[in-house]
């Protein structure tokens, strides 16, 4: 009934002065307006209802002629029709055992007509509806929470602890893959199922909440399901409490959250394991170390290990067999290694070819020496990589910690790495067990490569000059430029002790073309008067890593233009290592530097691994014998014989030769007499500064 609308009853009397009497009732009721409409019989009751929609009331005589006598059977016709109507029988008899049938099977109110005035029937309507409009608004919150439960994703329960017992929602069962009997309410159903291990603190979590110390109740833990599997599941609830405090109710939810915890659960495990070998990675290494160091400190019995692994030349697997080999030599490395180690120690990989290994509880460090020994025995077993037979060896550096010996694991892995690269250094396939040395060494080569860096900027670089002696005439024909480095505590050093550091970190490239433009410009100036030395030249020696810079004839040629010397007036020295390491690469670029015009010598010749078959493609004008080839003619014939072998090779092929280390007058005899074209060493001069060489030319030396 909408506000303002009279009240639509229905009266259904066969006595017409009582259907008059109910109308004067209803009229001195505060029911109006309302709308009347009277009936004599039931069947005429249900064709109104049929056909005219709302009714508000309806008032049923128990006695009509179209029912049985005494019986109910109008109130059960009529409300078969009008369920929602709330009905009052109206009868003229006083039998209470009728009354109170009538209410069990529907009916808002039982009156007798003779005892009913206007106030009497007016409350009983307004009871009446109110009652059916509660009941109406009952039903439809009871189906919409029926609705929540039925079609919301999340499992409900609702426990009442007067009784003791737990609702569990029909999607709570069949979150643990139950029907809907197949659980009862007994409190165990629940607790019984939740993982040994989660229980008590699932109860520490529900105590919190019961005693008011926590707002609410939340728990993620894992359930039994049906299939004997575990779930992981986010419970909820909330506590309904007494004026006093005390609990009588909680409601509240549970979620499946097994994807998200297994999605967690792999994210962790992924930021602590490499993902092509799936052993642990830095982070969780350095995590378990850390815990060794700890427990070191706490039991100065405890011993630890670290054993810091390299694969040796293992570019060359990539370079030659591909990356999807390499990834796969890397997977089976981890593999043999992990079939090594006892269960609680710890192989990780930390990038590249590149792995540790945490050796708990050693006795000494002859423990981890014999455990590397057995990896270097295992690693000799040939691998399978993409179908190819591969050999690997390992440098393998030791490092142990016992007591207060570390504080941080970043130290122990920088010991071990260090022992490691010692090993390396000796010859690979090889370990190393760390000592305070190794640690000084590597401080001090840190120290000269930042020392290296300034001393570019520094200008702390400075060549000197060795002359080469044409050996038919006695007189100079050149100067090497040999590097040398002032340094500012150390003094004057040697490039033996430098130059390796400055290849390893790439400085050998700019350190080069510095050298090579100061060697170009002082040969300008001394072809310049007042030194007039215009038919010198000079040679510089060109690093592996310089020969191989894409730019290298576009910059000489700058360098050239520069200084303004003529190109046939630079000699530059090549390594055979370095040419033969990519021999069709470097003839090209030996080619365009000869284009250029600069002449172009072999250095060190007979001390790599050229073929003779090569030698001739190269365009080289001269070879430079090695001084361990010099020095050693004055002990034994037969290397008087190689280095007439080399000059005779030499004249094959139209080369000059330029001998290195020369002491002794007697080498100088002998090579004059195996008709050598040059010579350098200290019978001649040793290597000057640049006022000192220019000397030497002013005056004209001659020997």
């Amino acid at each position: 009934m909408l506000l303002g609308e009279p009240n639509v009853i229905l009266l259904v009397e066969d006595n017409p002065g009582d259907a008059r009497l109910i109308r004067r009732l209803l009229e001195g009721t505060a029911l109006r307006p309302f709308q009347l409409t009277a009936v004599d019989r039931v069947s005429n009751a249900v064709d109104h209802l049929r056909r005219h929609g709302r009714v508000d009331v309806i008032l049923l005589d128990v006695s009509l002629p179209d029912t049985r006598p005494g019986s109910l059977d109008s109130l059960s016709r009529v409300s078969r029709e009008a369920p929602d109507v709330p009905i009052i029988l109206l009868t003229g008899i006083d039998d209470e055992d009728l009354a109170v049938r009538a209410v069990r099977e529907g009916a808002q109110d039982y009156l007798v007509k003779k005892g009913i005035d206007s106030g009497l029937l007016g409350r009983s309507i307004r009871y009446a509806l109110e009652r059916k409009r509660a009941e109406v608004a009952l039903r439809e919150s009871q189906e919409r929470y029926a609705l929540a439960v039925n079609g919301a994703k999340d499992g409900l329960w609702d426990w009442d602890f007067k009784t003791g017992r737990i609702y569990f929602s029909c999607r709570w069962k069949s979150m643990l893959g139950y029907d809907e009997g197949q659980i009862d309410g007994d409190p165990a159903a629940w607790f019984d199922r939740v993982h040994p291990d989660d229980l008590p603190a699932v109860h520490l979590a529900l105590s919190a909440h019961l005693s008011g110390r926590a707002p609410d109740f939340e728990s993620e833990h894992r359930i039994l399901h049906r299939d004997g599997s575990y779930r992981w599941v986010l419970s909820r609830g909330l506590a309904v409490r007494t004026e006093t405090g005390e609990v009588y109710r909680m409601a509240g939810s549970q979620s499946d959250v097994t994807a998200r915890k297994l999605a967690e659960e792999r994210l962790q495990h992924d930021a602590f394991h490499d993902p092509l070998t799936g052993l642990p990675n830095r982070a969780l290494f350095m995590d378990r170390l850390g815990m060794a160091i700890a427990h070191a400190k706490r039991r100065l019995s405890y011993t630890f290990a670290v054993l810091f692994i390299d694969l040796d030349r293992f570019k060359n697997v990539n370079d030659s067999l591909g990356h999807v080999a390499g990834d796969e030599l890397l997977v089976a490395v981890a593999r043999r290694l992990e079939s090594c180690l006892r269960p609680g120690d710890t192989v990780a990989r930390l990038g590249g070819d590149e792995f540790t290994i945490l050796l708990d509880e050693v006795a000494d460090v002859d423990h981890a020496v014999q455990v590397a020994r057995r990896l270097h025995q295992v690693m000799a077993q040939p691998f399978k990589a993409h179908g190819h037979e591969v050999f690997v060896t390992i440098s393998l550096g030791i490092t142990v910690g016992a007591g207060g010996d570390y504080d941080r694991p970043e130290d122990v892995l920088r010991d071990a790495d260090t022992a490691m690269y010692d090993a390396k250094t000796s010859g690979k396939a090889r370990d190393a067990v760390f000592d305070r040395n190794m640690h000084d060494r590597a401080v001090a080569l840190l120290e000269l490569e930042t020392d290296l860096r300034r001393a570019i900027e520094r200008s702390e670089f400075e060549i000197h000059y060795q002359p080469i002696v044409s050996l038919a005439t006695g007189r100079i024909d050149a100067f090497e430029a040999l590097l040398r480095w002032r340094h500012p505590r150390r003094g004057l050093l040697f490039p033996n002790s430098f130059v390796p550091v400055a290849e390893d970190t790439g400085l050998i490239v700019p350190i080069g073309w510095w050298v090579l433009h100061e060697a170009c410009r002082q040969l300008a100036a001394w072809q310049s008067p007042p030194w007039s030395g215009g038919d010198l030249a000079v040679t510089v020696n060109l690093s592996g890593k310089q020969f191989r810079q894409t730019d290298l004839v576009a910059r000489i040629e700058e360098i050239l233009q520069q200084t303004g010397i003529r190109p046939g007036k630079l000699r530059l020295e090549i390594t055979e290592s370095t040419i033969m390491e990519q021999a069709e690469g470097a003839v090209a670029t030996l080619l365009d530097l000869r284009r250029l015009g600069v002449k172009l010598y072999v250095d060190d010749f007979g001390t790599g691994y050229s073929s003779l078959s090569y030698l001739h493609r190269l365009p080289v004008d001269a070879l430079k014998i090695d001084r361990s080839f010099i020095s050693a003619m004055d002990l034994r014939a037969e290397h008087s014989e190689i280095v007439g072998t080399i000059l005779t090779l030499a004249r094959t092929l139209r080369m000059d030769v330029a001998a290195e280390g020369i002491e002794t007058a007697e080498q100088v005899t002998r090579l004059r007499a195996l008709d050598c074209h040059f010579g350098q060493g200290y019978y001649f001069s040793r290597p000057l500064g640049q006022l000192a060489a220019g000397g030497l030319i002013r005056d004209g030396a001659s020997w």
